[in-house]
Order: structure tokens, then sequence, then C-alpha cells
């Protein structure tokens, strides 16, 4: 019999590939584990970056990494971001989830979350990693979502 550890992710991987397949804005990887502890998520969501001459543009693709850790589901999954982003809740090394992961919920919940997250649809300017980008998104709400489609396909 399995642990609870590989029942839970075995589980969100089948409710991964069972609601976003074919889904054209959010696309997703393995590492080829079975099942996976490791997702590549690539988001097709508009989001905001730093060009190098300091404007703050749109980005339309953003790859996101999820590790779910020896812990998980108890200990939030480890996610970071690995292209440019202009955020309040993202930095180069971290996606700020802790403030509302619980281990009940899903894993295909958190993978919406950050692309409502990427999208202007979510953020926090209370408990920023990114204080610039918060104080941008504080002074600029009428610019607000970047981009306002449907995140996830309707279940």
């Amino acid at each position: 019999m399995s642990s609870p550890r590989i029942r839970r992710l075995t589980l969100d991987y089948e409710i991964l590939n069972r609601r976003f397949a074919g889904w054209p804005l959010i696309q997703i990887a393995t590492n080829g584990m079975q099942p996976p502890e490791h997702y590549r998520l690539t988001y097709t969501v508009k989001g905001l970056h730093v060009a190098p001459g300091g404007d703050i543009l749109e980005r339309s693709e953003h790859i996101v990494d999820i590790n779910l850790s020896l812990g998980y589901p108890r200990r939030a999954p480890q996610c970071k971001i690995l292209t440019p982003i202009f955020h309040p809740n993202f930095d180069q090394s971290t996606v700020c989830i802790g403030d509302f992961w619980a281990a009940s919920e899903g894993l295909d919940d958190l993978v919406i979350r950050i692309g409502r997250m990427i999208a202007y649809q979510e953020y926090n300017v209370k408990s920023p990693l990114n204080g610039l980008a918060a104080r941008w998104a504080a002074d600029n709400p009428h610019l607000l979502p970047v981009d306002g489609r449907e995140i996830a396909p309707r279940s």
C-alpha cells in the first residue's frame, strides 16, 4: 500500500492532467518521475517585467517551477519563477504563497492562483517580496489587472 504522500502526489498529477489538458494558457511539464514531485509550468498570460532601461513592460510568457518537498502537502510547495517578472509577491527566488497555502488546497488551485497573480488579478501589497512593485501596484490600480482573461478552464 502506498503512503498518504504518494497517494496525494498521484491525485494531484491526475487532477492537473484532467483540468488543464488542451488549455492554452497553462502548459504543464514534469520531470518524468511517477508520481511527479517537480513541475514546470508555462503560463501564456500577460504580466509585467522591467526592461533593461527601467521601463515596466508587458510580458506574455512566464515559467514557474514547483517543487513538492518531502513535507508536502503539510508544507507548502516551493515555487520559483524562472522568467523576469515585476510583481509584489515574486522575487528572483520565490513566489509568495505562504499567506494562503493549506494542506487541503489542491495543487491545481495553486497553479491557477499563481497564474492569477502573474496577471495581477490577485496580489498583496501588505507583505511584499518586491517593495517597488508593491508601491507601483498601489499607485496604478487603474492599470490592473494586466490580463483580465479567465486563467483556468471551467471545471
